[in-house]
């Protein structure tokens, strides 16, 4: 007996190599009411590859129809069909459509599930060779230099790492402002064609992947961007850390207590901030 309302079902699809398929996918794909797919023609040689026939209607869901289809889609789901939602290679909802199907589904109280699979953020920030415990998903960057740029700026001292997807034709200068903005030195990863015959990860600082990058790269591309170093104790001149404990001495502050508390609020030792009172004083 079916369900009062039906389930939506994310799935991910293999991001090069077909047999990276999560097992579940071709039963999904036999089983659903509904196939959702960004391209039923690569949905239909994904299937085939497979030795999989889908039973249900496919119809597809990319970013042009994305808000017209889903109404459509939850629809379904409150009828009670079982939806699956592929996109051409990873998981639905990063970076490709399925956000607003979850959303809507989501706010209908209809059950959604997923089948895990292959990711290339995943895939790119294990092979990168940079911290992994934590990161952020920064998706594609804005086109134009400007908004790229102000992007990256905001991002500058982010101490996590940082993964970015781009394309073939604009990662030389991604790479580039990337470069200016964090810093040559920075390392990154850039990850192409992924589990793809011609995979390869190059590693390095970020003005050498542009410079490298200039000869001309092909493929899908996620690069992995080192976060931002810890920083050490601010650098406060001599001059400044006398002027603060002078004026926390003028508010009733014992010179002691004084010098403690400038030290601490400067990540300095105490007797670093002493003799630069003694200093001023012998000097004055």
């Amino acid at each position: 007996m079916r369900d009062v309302t039906g389930t939506l079902v994310l799935a991910g699809t293999p991001i090069g190599d077909v047999q990276d398929a999560p097992p579940r996918l071709a039963a999904e794909l036999a089983e659903a009411d509904v196939v959702a797919a960004e391209d039923t023609r690569r949905l239909r040689r994904l299937a085939q590859a497979l030795g999989v026939t889908p039973r249900g209607r496919v119809v597809s869901y990319f970013e042009g129809n994305e808000s017209a289809r889903t109404p459509e889609l939850v629809q379904e789901l409150l009828g009670g069909a079982r939806v699956l939602l592929v996109t051409d290679a990873g998981m639905p909802s990063v970076s490709d459509p399925g956000y607003r199907l979850v959303a809507a589904a989501v706010e209908q109280d209809v059950r959604v599930t997923a089948v895990p699979g292959p990711s290339a953020v995943l895939t790119a920030l294990a092979l990168s060779g940079l911290p992994v415990d934590r990161f952020c998903f920064e998706g594609f960057l804005p086109r134009k230099a400007g908004e790229r740029t102000s992007r990256l700026r905001e991002a500058a001292e982010e101490r996590r790492t940082l993964v970015y997807f781009e394309s073939p034709h604009r990662i030389e200068e991604t790479l580039a402002a990337m470069a200016e903005v964090f810093g040559a030195e920075r390392r990154a990863a850039v990850c192409r064609e992924l589990t793809k015959t011609y995979e390869e990860v190059r590693r390095g600082g970020l003005g050498e992947l542009a410079a490298w990058a200039a000869e001309g790269v092909r493929g899908e591309i996620t690069v992995v961007v080192e976060g931002a170093p810890e920083k050490g104790p601010a650098e406060i001149d001599a001059a400044e850390l006398v002027r603060r404990v002078r004026a926390r001495e003028e508010a009733g502050e014992r010179r002691k207590e004084a010098i403690a508390a400038v030290a601490a609020e400067a990540g300095l030792p105490k007797r670093e901030v002493f003799d630069a009172v003694v200093a001023a004083k012998h000097a004055g």
